[in-house]
């Protein structure tokens, strides 16, 4: 006779409560059941282990039978089963559940209990419109008994014939989940979710190719490896082995750089392997690719809490039972156990860098352009791997040869401290773009540094903050003269209205968008004409902001650049002559209003001032307009800088062509 009754639960409600809004991703149902079965299975390989169980155990495993016409799932183990008396504590109790309880006795035999499983047996109403369970325990003179439910809190559970230890849980899908009645999607999510559990998973029988198509073989299709790369001693592996497990991982992807293989059981247990991937494009790095396990249980590829945020970009495992979870395994809480195995990583990566440093010099040199981005990002956002990393991150110069920190200051401080003793590392972003700039540092016995990762804007920033007296310049933000001053510059005297005649005049002739700051300079006869640098305080930290540095101010601000004249080149001298010949020296301005005098004169006498020097500016302008000279100079320093473009390109062309024809 069915025994019947209610499950002891604190609402009516909390069947949909389970179906809506306990698991945020219905397809955790099918992990929840199969990792109790796991549990089942373990715990009797435990009870043998201890000596409780002396029959036969028979072939363990898990096996999943899916009727896709009566859309119907069952997840079938030979595990330690229930009683009666287990099934109304366990199951018709919601969350009372049995694993701590069994943890504690057999301890010392059972490793890989997966979960807790409590609320996550009830993860199948998700889906099912019907469960029931029909299960018989290991123990001596037991009953089998079937537990049936609709999804409401009513139960039926009465006697049946089952020869079998174990338990078989039948879904009898809903008309909204028939997707997983397709065997497809099964497929997929134990793959997704069971691909490395503890015991053999079945579904399905291999195939042959046979009389033109694939067809059912006797042999059953075990769909997980039991023992993953990470379960192992890395004493017993060998590098081939860890790369066939990333293929596995990561077929798409190519060979890693290499990789750390994490083992520790105190203070907390936790294994696993995390690649260093090769980058293929260092702005499209792909993140997400660690995926936390629980005793060989997949959980999710969101890491965030578990490793520091620059960890994420490496690739790999995780396997921790310490890490602890919610109800659907999916939202890691942040707490102390969570920063002990996240510190833990950060020390093993270091380590591993360090010692690839020390022993493996020219690997690490070899695959620097990969790690760089990596590197620079722990180090801006992690202060202890900051630390540790100023003993192996390398510095790369535009000729490709690398330094450590310790090398670059012991090579270039003899050439490269400025009269302030401060040593001055010049470095290039695009040694392409700025060869000019580069060829006139190394003419003058510097050394350029190449700096072309996104991060550079905020990485020098840093170091220029780690690195005692140091400091850097981008090799193109001012003349090569002054970018390393050794002594006190003589500035170029100049009158007020002669600046003033400087700035209209070049002014005139350059193209509308940026700011252009002109000054005057003496940069020597064979020194350029024109230079057109950026100022390296406001170019660095516009770069900051674009790449979210919080410096907002600077991102607002309109893009500038410096133009300095050279005023002892004798194209410019040239230029400077025809101006003070053709154009007539400014008039002498109007009085400034006295101090006591109305508003009405003050404003009449600054208009008047402002008149003469208008029409003055009108005169160079008109100048500089017609100046053929003074176009072509302008036009190449905007060319030599990737600046001249459209109509002003092609104007630039068609001058030169003149100039070409006229020799």
């Amino acid at each position: 006779m069915a025994n019947k009754g209610q499950i002891g639960v604190t609402t009516e409600n909390i069947f949909p409560v389970i179906k809506q809004f306990l698991y945020s991703d219905h397809e955790i149902f099918l992990r929840e059941l199969v990792a109790n079965a796991v549990d089942a299975t373990q715990k009797m390989k435990a009870l043998a282990a201890s000596g409780d169980y002396k029959e036969e155990l028979g072939e363990l495993k898990v096996t999943l039978q899916l009727d896709e016409q009566a859309q119907t799932l069952k997840i079938v183990d030979n595990g330690i089963g229930m009683t009666e008396e287990e099934v109304d504590k366990y199951i018709n109790q919601i969350a009372f559940s049995s694993a701590g309880e069994f943890l504690e006795k057999y301890k010392d035999q059972i490793q890989n209990i997966i979960g807790h499983f409590g609320l996550g047996f009830y993860s199948a109403f998700m889906v099912s419109k019907k469960v029931t369970i029909e299960t018989l325990s290991w123990k001596e003179g037991a009953k089998a008994v079937k537990w049936t439910c609709d999804g409401s809190p009513a139960y039926e559970m009465e006697e049946i014939d089952k020869a079998e230890r174990g338990t078989v849980i039948t879904l009898y899908l809903d008309d909204d989940s028939k997707e997983y009645g397709e065997k497809a999607r099964i497929e997929a999510l134990l793959n997704k979710y069971c691909k490395f559990m503890p015991v053999p998973i079945v579904f399905g029988k291999e195939q042959e190719w046979k009389d033109g198509k694939y067809v059912d073989t006797d042999k059953d299709k075990i769909i997980n490896a039991v023992e993953p790369l990470w379960t192992k001693a890395p004493s017993e592996l060998k590098d081939e082995d860890y790369k066939e497990f990333y293929r596995t991982l990561f077929p798409m992807n190519e060979e890693p750089l290499f990789w750390i293989h994490l083992n520790v059981d105190y203070p907390f247990n936790l294994t696993g392997i995390l690649y260093f991937p090769k980058l293929k494009d260092r702005v499209a790095v792909e993140r997400n690719k660690i995926s936390l396990y629980c005793n060989q249980m997949f959980v999710t590829d969101h890491v965030d809490n578990i490793v520091p945020d620059f960890m994420t970009l490496l690739h790999g495992v995780i396997d921790s039972p310490d890490i602890p979870l919610n109800v659907s395994r999916s939202y890691l809480q942040s707490d102390a156990a969570v920063k002990k195995i996240s510190t833990y990583i950060t020390k093993k990566v270091a380590d591993r860098l360090e010692n690839i440093f020390k022993e493996e010099r020219a690997q690490l040199e070899e695959k620097w352009d990969n790690l760089k981005l990596f590197i620079e990002y722990g180090m801006l956002s992690d202060e202890k791997f900051c630390e540790r990393a100023l003993k192996f991150a390398l510095l790369k110069n535009v000729d490709g040869k690398y330094f450590s920190f310790d090398e670059y200051k012991t090579a270039v401080e003899a050439q490269q401290t400025d009269k302030d003793k401060k040593l001055v590392y010049l470095y290039a972003t695009k040694p392409e773009d700025q060869y000019t700039y580069i060829q006139a540092a190394k003419d003058k016995g510097y050394d350029v540094l190449l700096m072309d990762c996104e991060l550079d804007a905020h990485y020098v920033n840093l170091l220029e903050q780690k690195l005692t007296d140091i400091r850097f310049a981008r090799v193109d933000s001012d003349a090569v003269e002054n970018l390393i001053p050794k002594e006190d510059k003589m500035k170029l005297e100049m009158k007020e209205d002669e600046r003033y005649d400087l700035e209209n005049l070049f002014k005139a002739v350059l193209p509308e968008g940026p700011d252009y700051f002109v000054q005057g300079d003496n940069l020597g006869e064979n020194g350029a004409p024109i230079l057109i640098t950026q100022n390296e305080f406001m170019r660095r930290y516009r770069e900051m902001s674009a790449l979210g540095g919080g410096m907002n101010f600077y991102g607002s601000m309109p893009e500038s650049y410096n133009l300095t004249v050279n005023m002892e080149h004798p194209l410019v001298a040239k230029i400077w002559a025809a101006k003070q010949a053709d154009v007539a020296p400014q008039a002498e301005l109007p009085a400034e209003a006295p101090s006591d005098a109305s508003d009405e004169e003050k404003t009449k006498a600054r208009e008047a001032r402002e008149a003469v020097r208008r029409a003055h500016r009108s005169d160079v302008e008109a100048f500089a307009k017609d100046n053929e000279l003074l176009h072509q100079l302008v036009d190449l320093a905007l060319l030599g800088n990737g600046m001249l473009k459209g109509k002003a390109l092609s104007d630039f062309i068609a001058r030169s062509q003149k100039v070409l024809r006229e020799m």
